[in-house]
């Protein structure tokens, strides 16, 4: 039986196709916001890569992609940084173990932020990605200066993804494919346990299920990112043609 792999279900990306399809995904996923959200993209010379201030996710391409230090220096683009980047500076700068950082304000989750609770995990997609989710009250400052944001960071600790109560979402990985599964899940969980409540009393995913997905690190299902990078490619199929 044929095994897929990646290289069978996406033509090899550069790091900055990567970040741009996880940009377009996640924007369909309800991470819209506007001009709201940033992603950094820690490179092995420990640059990082980000998406720019004034483009939506959903009309990002990769040469608009920029490259900065880790005190924030464009190094190469023509863009702005995002507003808000003291925030993903000060993850890359405690959190050594994270690669991909994702804050936006998605529809559902962003509720779940606003009333400081941490949604309920009902079913197998809601976990997927697995992870810990915090609550993180960083409203002692604005996230765009560095003491704000080395306080927000801390609070979050080992977490690997926080609801910043009225603000709303921090979610961290190893590689783009985690970051989009656990982003997904997060989003999907939140619009979920909506649902549930609206009915009534739901019952959570049990163990042993729960803590078998809690320990993923979202970056052994092959496939789920691949198939909704696809749909963005089948969307605008120049997106990975060279810069004009």
């Amino acid at each position: 039986m044929h095994t897929p792999t990646r290289g069978s279900l996406l033509p090899d990306l550069t790091p900055r196709q990567e970040l741009v399809l996880l940009a377009r995904t996640l924007w369909h996923e309800g991470y819209d916001d506007h001009l709201a959200g940033h992603i950094t993209y820690r490179q092995p010379d420990g640059t990082l890569l980000c998406n720019p201030w004034l483009l939506l996710w959903e009309e990002l391409r990769p040469e608009d992609v920029l490259v900065i230090d880790p005190d924030g220096n464009v190094l190469e683009g023509d863009w702005p940084v995002p507003l808000g980047i003291p925030l993903h500076l000060e993850l890359h700068r405690q959190r050594h173990d994270v690669v991909v950082a994702v804050h936006s304000h998605p529809r559902y989750a962003t509720v779940w932020a606003d009333l400081a609770r941490i949604p309920g995990c009902y079913d197998q997609s809601s976990a997927l990605g697995g992870g810990e989710l915090v609550i993180v009250d960083e409203y002692d400052g604005p996230v765009d200066r560095r003491e704000s944001a080395a306080r927000a960071v801390a609070s979050m600790g080992a977490a690997d993804m926080a609801l910043l109560v009225n603000h709303g979402v921090f979610v961290t990985a190893g590689s783009i494919r985690a970051a989009h599964q656990r982003a997904v899940a997060l989003e999907y969980r939140s619009r979920r346990a909506w649902h549930v409540e609206a009915l009534g009393a739901g019952r959570e995913l049990p163990d042993p299920a729960r803590s078998f997905f809690r320990r993923s690190d979202g970056e052994g299902f092959i496939g789920f990112f691949e198939a909704m990078a696809r749909r963005e490619l089948r969307r605008d199929p120049t997106l990975l043609d060279p810069a004009r």
